[in-house]
């Protein structure tokens, strides 16, 4: 685990996204479309619940308050755009993009995210149930003041990435990858699986006597 200070090695800052969005149309109201092309939109409270926009592309866009239930946006492409009060279950973002993207107030369930790429991202705030990351990568992404519940990180690529004042729930971390991952600012860290693969973060004091018992599980220490 990475550490701080005369002899050691420092993480890495996040490369933070810089949304400009330009003066946005009002979207018309109509369906999705698969292939899509979006640019320079705003959708306001817009219920997409059940449709399908594999593959569609958002260029300098921004969701505000939008329903996501059972949104199909597989291989979708966010870029320079906003996502605020997003809500939704079961969101299909599996092998999406998100690249300099901002995501605040989001309120989902069971959102799929398998094998999507996040780069220069910063999720603010909000609650997120039982997302499934396995496989993706995540590289300058930015948590902030947000609740993860059973995130599943399986396979998953984390490089420059912190957790600042979030509370991370019942993690999976097995077999992730990390690199430059800064834990140290979370409320609270725990991890039900994967302990072991902690390599490539940095966690603070309180947090290793916090995770004392899970390491000694792993080695098969027996603590009484």
């Amino acid at each position: 685990m990475a550490g701080r200070g005369k002899g050691t090695t420092t993480v890495r800052a996040v490369r933070r996204p810089e949304v400009r969005l330009p003066e946005l149309r009002p979207y018309d109201g109509g369906p999705l479309e698969s292939e899509g092309d979006y640019d320079g939109l705003e959708f306001l409270d817009t219920d997409w619940a059940g449709q399908t926009a594999h593959g569609a592309r958002f260029l300098d866009c921004a969701l505000r308050r939008c329903a996501l239930d059972e949104t199909v946006l597989g291989r979708a492409r966010f870029i320079d755009s906003v996502l605020s009060g997003v809500r939704g279950v079961g969101t299909d973002l599996s092998q999406a993009s998100l690249r300099d993207v901002e995501v605040t107030d989001a309120r989902l369930g069971g959102v799929q995210l398998h094998g999507a790429v996040l780069e220069r991202v910063v999720v603010r705030g909000g609650k997120i149930d039982f997302p499934n990351l396995r496989g993706a990568k995540l590289r300058d992404v930015a948590f902030e003041g947000c609740v993860l519940v059973e995130a599943d990180f399986s396979g998953a690529e984390l490089e420059r990435v912190t957790f600042d004042d979030c509370t991370l729930a019942r993690l999976d971390l097995t077999e992730v990858r990390m690199k430059d991952v800064d834990l140290r600012g979370a409320a609270a860290v725990d991890i039900a699986r994967g302990i072991d693969r902690l390599s490539g973060a940095v966690i603070s004091a309180a947090q290793l006597l916090d995770l004392a018992p899970a390491f000694a599980a792993q080695i098969g220490v027996r603590v009484e």
